[in-house]
This record gives C-alpha cells, structure tokens and sequence, in this order.
C-alpha cells in the first residue's frame, strides 16, 4: 500500500481557493453521484483528542490511520470499530506513530523511537491490544509497506545504514527475513507488496549504476528471487501484485518509460503503454496506473483501456480492490472518488462542510475510509481541520425504503 501526503498538507494548510470541480454547501451527508444509481453518506469518526485525523485504511469493519493527541501534543496510530464507534489509541515505541494496513485482528504500522527518533515498523494484535516492535535488519530503521495473511513486508537497513534490504516478518513466528537484493548482501533492495508467499519489490543490479534497477519477485516457500527483466531497456520497478501478475515500469529499447504486467507462471510480459507510467495497482485482471495527469484502467483479459474519471486536473487512484477503485482528483482542489471497474461510473464523495477530502482504501462491502475537511473557522479559508471519515454507499432503493 502506498500513503500519500497530499491531503495531510491540505488539512495543515485549509486555504486552497475554490476551483473546477464539485463544491459542496454546509449539508454534506450525502452527494450526488456524478454516474450510477449509489450515493454516500459520509461519518465523522473524530480524532484522538486533537484537531486532526486521518485514515489509511479499512478492513472488515476496522479502520486504521493517525490522529493528533489532545493538545495536538503528539500524532498517534488508531484503530476505529465502525460497529462500536470507538477509536482506540494504538500507543507508540515512544514517539509518534502512525497506522498503514490492517487486516482481520493484525494493524501494521511505524513509529518513531524515544532513543533515537529513527522509526521502527510494528504490529498491533486487536484481540490482545499487545503492540510489538518487529525491530530491523541490524540499521537504524525499517519501513512497512504490506500486509498479506501472517506477512508484512517492507524496507530495512542493515548495520551501518549504508545499504537497505527487502524483508519479511512472519506475524506466527515473530521473525524478520532479509530478502537479500539481485547483486548480493551489498545491494539495496525495496519491497513494494506482497500476495500470498511472493514479495515485489526493486532491486540494484551487480556492477552497474544505482540509478539501474529491476523489479523481482521473491518466493517465501522457495526462498528464491526472481529477476523480472525489462521490457528491452536498462531498468524497471515491481510496484504491485495480484496472484501470480505483478506490475511496474520498465524501460523500452527505444529508451521510453512504460507500464508492464508480468505473469509469473509463463514470465511474459505485457506492456501496458505510456498511460501506465505511475503507481500501478493490480487487483484480478484489472491493472490501475497513470500518467502524471490522468489515471487509466487495463484489462489484461480483453486487453482494452479506459480513462479513470472526468479527465480534468490530475487523478490519481489510490486502491483498486475487486470492482471498486478509489483515489483523488486534484482539479485544483483534492476531491476523493470511488469508480468502478467494470462501467467506469465515476462518483465524487461528500466532505464534511470544507471544500476537500482525499479518499485510501474500500472494503468488501464498498465503505471508503479517508479524510474529509470540517466547515472552514477562518474568514476567505475553504477547509477547517480535516478528520478521518468513512463514506457509506447507499443504493436508490434503499434510500426509497428508507423513505417508506
């Protein structure tokens, strides 16, 4: 999963002007649908004492992120349970923290140490309310970057922090597995996802320039990596992965940047075209990736494109799970999204009195959790504090029912 800033830095601001895209008045509960036949009702679900919060992402009826302490003393990682309504404080390893994934009873996350300041991943057991340091490689630091059944992939440095390595952590075992990178121990390697027992990531390649890289996959039963190879030029990345189909950039012979789908069964290649130069997601058949302005969508059964959304200002998905994609439209103004898949309707959601919202993560039911500004308590602002928010759909004849 990938935590962008960008709607963090609208809440810290609150004085982006009103520009193209929808606006919405003091009454926010729901909005109208730009396609199809589901509105959402938008929740506050509050902070941790502070002015601000933010969610991250949502499993089940979970939904984990950060939030300011009272005081807005410290950021804290939280997990709120939509069926109780209450948000629970995470703690930390002695700094700030803050949460990334969640999935069934296990919350993934990183915090910053008191020692030091260096940040440290941890796990977060719902059921035994038990936070766990999962420590490094032998560096200063590690970074969380998935979380897949008992394993959590991420980034570490090794001893001396001159060289930073994949890695596994087993939530059964409690053990952290260096994954090692495609030039050997002294080589840096990144993970980007994991899907079942295969880790993607980027690695440097032996005697060649750091700028030089290629995607791999890393099987945990194995215990083997896998060079991806290039679409027929110097370097390319693994950003995502889905069963046994990852996708990245790649490179062409021309010198041109591209994004490809690779099948781990077969190893071919598929080159997706310079539409899907950026933060390629895969969920199914279904590959989600942009081009620095707009997002595109790919079917790698029908082998067919479309256009994500209005085709105005810069759109950018955040998660592609199953029929639904949700993301951000940045037209100026951060606007969250969910579309679909399948037909390509495209809804904006709903703020909470402010002008913008910026939406993570769905869950199987299609609840969106993001963020979402309060009405603005600045005179010529468009925003107040932003606060962590889930958007529920709500169908047209559920809502005809709800009227009878």
């Amino acid at each position: 999963m990938r935590i962008r800033l960008r709607a963090w830095i609208l809440a810290g601001a609150g004085l982006l002007a009103a520009g193209a895209g929808p606006a919405y008045g003091a009454d926010t509960s729901s909005a109208e649908p730009a396609a199809g036949s589901v509105q959402y009702a938008v929740q506050d679900l509050g902070t941790l004492g502070g002015t601000r919060s933010k969610a991250t992402a949502i499993d089940g009826n979970t939904v984990v992120g950060s939030s300011l302490t009272s005081g807005d003393a410290a950021e804290h990682a939280f997990a709120y349970d939509l069926r109780r309504h209450t948000m629970t404080d995470l703690g930390t390893l002695g700094g700030s923290s803050r949460a990334i994934d969640v999935e069934g009873n296990h919350i993934v996350g990183e915090s910053t140490l008191s020692t030091d300041g260096s940040t440290h991943g941890f796990t977060y057991n719902l059921r035994t309310g038990r936070l766990v340091d999962i420590g490094t490689l032998g560096g200063s630091s590690t970074d969380i970057t998935g979380l897949s059944g008992d394993t959590v992939v991420g980034t570490s440095s090794l001893p001396g922090d001159l060289v930073t390595h994949a890695f596994a952590y087993s939530l059964r075992t409690r053990t952290m597995t260096d994954l090692g990178s495609l030039a050997g121990p002294s080589g840096n390697s990144t993970a980007a996802a994991v899907s079942g027992a295969n880790v993607v990531g980027t690695s440097a390649l032996p005697n060649t320039p750091a700028n030089r890289t290629h995607g791999f996959a890393y099987n945990l039963r194995t215990g083997t990596m896998t060079d991806l190879g290039t679409l027929g030029g110097s370097s390319s990345t693994a950003n995502d992965i889905s069963g046994p189909i990852v996708v990245g950039q790649s490179r062409t012979a021309a010198g041109g940047l591209t994004g490809y789908a690779y099948d781990l069964r077969t190893g071919s290649r598929t080159d997706l075209g310079s539409r899907f130069l950026t933060a390629q997601l895969i969920s199914g058949s279904n590959v989600v990736g942009g081009d620095g302005l707009l997002s595109s969508k790919f079917d790698l059964r029908t082998r067919t494109s479309a256009t994500i959304g209005s085709g105005r200002g810069v759109t950018e998905v955040e998660q592609i799970a199953g029929n639904a994609m949700v993301g951000n439209n940045f037209a100026p103004n951060s606007f969250a999204f969910v579309a679909r898949a399948d037909n390509g309707d495209f809804t904006y959601l709903p703020s909470l009195g402010g002008l913008n919202s910026s939406a993570s993560q769905v869950n199987c039911h299609g609840v969106v959790a993001g963020s979402a500004a309060l009405p603005p308590t600045v005179p010529a602002t468009v925003n107040g504090p932003f606060h962590a928010v889930v958007w529920v759909p709500h169908t047209a004849a559920q809502r005809s029912g709800a009227a009878a």
